[in-house]
Formats: structure tokens, sequence, C-alpha cells
């Protein structure tokens, strides 16, 4: 598990994290969300160590990142956006490498680079040079090096840039499995990939946590309700019955006849679970029903809402925030 409470990271007079907190769990994959300049990366940085918080705490399994780094850092596998191989190494001779940068123990390193590279489907290019690798190679080999040392939290950043339609299926397939032993955190601007693979999705912008939710949450918080579209072969009156009396009805938007006694509903629900219901009370009163859809708001809907400024400000006012958060900064020095 990581544990973040009441981060808050200064550069100079601009605070690019605001005080947030928020957990990642075992076995879960979160994606991470924000626009450009939202504290996104420099969160990130923080979780592994790579950039100390002003204030606030993280911790990895148990280990606090500032006052116990190695223990903390053995704890976390990291897949940057370009992973970081050596192109004149042979894969097996990178690996072990990594493996002895992370202190895996000298007993276990065969065993591991074994496990990473079965693991990932490059044990018939261990002797490969890396700089031969295609672009999905290459990202394998940095998911491999990633997994060394047995890290309980993998951190990947845009893990799937660059690759192919294929590859990105395939990265996505390994991403879903890793999650069964560890806990992944995915940061990315593709938001498809979010929707495709991830359990909770963390929204950040001005530095402040915007959503931390399942996407079904997410959806309810959108402020659009769902819409089921249900075409069924039967009379028009006793089904309209039934649709109104659903769990989640809200509002028949819409009834279009698409062929003798075949009707097409627009239903707009409560929630996703209005579309079991339905079904269920049609399939008791032995409707035929000949296809069933739902609409609700998508993820990009969502992380434009959820990420737009709070409110614009003259840059007079600006300037007056930058000034009075400078002199807090100088009060708490001198305290």
């Amino acid at each position: 598990m990581v544990k973040i409470e009441n981060l808050t990271k200064y550069y100079g007079i601009f605070k690019a994290v605001n005080n947030i907190s928020f957990e990642i769990p075992d076995n879960e994959i979160i994606g991470f969300l924000g626009p450009n300049g939202a504290g996104k990366s420099t969160t990130m940085n923080i979780i592994t160590g790579f950039l100390p918080a002003t204030s606030g705490n993280v911790t990895v399994e148990g280990y606090n990142i500032q006052s116990q780094p190695k223990a903390a850092k053995r704890q976390i596998g990291y897949l940057p956006e370009f992973p970081p191989l050596y192109q004149d190494m042979k894969v097996k001779e990178y690996l072990k490498f990594v493996a002895g940068i992370k202190e895996v123990n000298r007993y276990m390193v065969k065993k591991q680079i074994a496990d990473v590279m079965e693991q990932l489907k490059i044990t018939d290019r261990a002797d490969q040079i890396i700089k031969s690798l295609s672009k999905g190679f290459k990202q394998r080999v940095g998911f491999a090096q990633a997994l060394l040392g047995s890290p309980k939290i993998l951190i990947l950043d845009e893990p799937t840039v660059g690759l192919d339609p294929s590859q990105i299926i395939e990265v996505r397939a390994l991403i879903k499995e890793l999650k069964k032993t560890h806990s992944v955190i995915l940061s990315t601007h593709i938001l498809q990939e979010v929707e495709a693979v991830c359990d909770r999705v963390i929204i950040i912008a001005e530095g402040e946590i915007r959503a931390n939710n399942t996407m079904e949450e997410l959806t309810s918080m959108a402020g659009k309700n769902p819409v089921i579209t249900i075409s069924v072969d039967g009379a028009r009156t006793p089904v309209v019955n039934l649709i109104k009396s659903a769990e989640g009805f809200i509002s028949l938007i819409n009834i279009e006849q698409i062929e003798h006694n075949v009707y097409e509903y627009k239903i707009e629900v409560k929630g996703e679970n209005t579309r079991k219901d339905l079904l269920k009370k049609l399939v008791i009163a032995d409707f035929n029903v000949r296809q069933v859809s739902i609409e609700t708001a998508n993820l990009e809907e969502i992380f434009v809402k959820l990420s737009s400024p709070k409110e614009k400000k003259s840059n007079i006012q600006k300037l007056r925030d930058i000034a009075k958060e400078y002199e807090e900064t100088e009060e708490d020095t001198n305290a």
C-alpha cells in the first residue's frame, strides 16, 4: 500500500502540490490523471523518492520515503516514459546489471531474471542487443527491470506511448495480469487506456485532488445520467409500463417504431443497474429484447469538467496571491 498524507510541494513561491492525501491499496490499478502543470509528475517524483516534499508524508508498504528511503524504494518498481535502457547491452546482461543496482540477493539474481523474462515473454531475446529490439520489446525489457527485486508497487508513466495497436493491447493485458501480485499506478494521457484497465481514477488539477473514484462514481459526478437504448418486440403499452416501473427510471426520452410491433425506447436512468432490472422485468414478462445499449458520460468529458480551473483570476489577483503565499512561507521559515 502507498499512503500519501497532506503532501505539499513548493518550487520557490509556486505551490505545485497543495496538501493532497490519498491511498493506493494492494492489488488495484489506479489511473493517475491531470493536465499539464497539474502537479502529477511532481507527485510521482515525490512518491518514488526522486524529489523531497516540502511537507507531508509518503509511506510505501509502511516505510517512509524520506526517513527510510532505501527500504521504501525497494518496494517500488518504476517504468518511466522513456525506459532507462543501455542500448549496447544484451537483454540478459542489462537485467543482471539492474539487479546489481537494486541489490537483489546474489543467490536469487539468476532466478529473478529468468522469471521476469518469462513473464514478459522475452526469454528468446536474452542474448539480443537492446538497440536491435523493436519498440514493443524494448518496452517489455523496461517492464522487466521494473519487476526485478519483487517490488509491491509498480509506477508506470505513459507505458504505451509509441506502440502500435497490437502492442498496446499486449501491454494493457500485461498490466491487468500484474495487478494479481502488485499495486499499479498508471499515469497516462490516453484516457481510453484508463477506462480499459483501471479500477479507480485519481484526477489532479492545480495541485489539488479533484476526484478519487471508480468510473461509475465519476460518471454520476459528471452530472449526466446514463441513457439506455433498447429494442423490444412486443406491444408498446405494456412495455412502456414495465420501463416506468424499473428501478432508477427517470424519463422516457423517445419511442420509435423500427419494424412491425418492434419499438426502440430511449430511457434516461439514474445508474447502470437499471439495465439489469429492466431486462429482468422484460424477460419475466416474456418480451423478446432485440438489442440493448447504454450511453454514459465518457472519461474525456469527465476529465475536462473536473480538471478545468476553478476560477479565472486577473493578473493583479494572481500577483497578490503569489505575494500572500510568499509571506506565509517566510513566516513558517522564520518560526
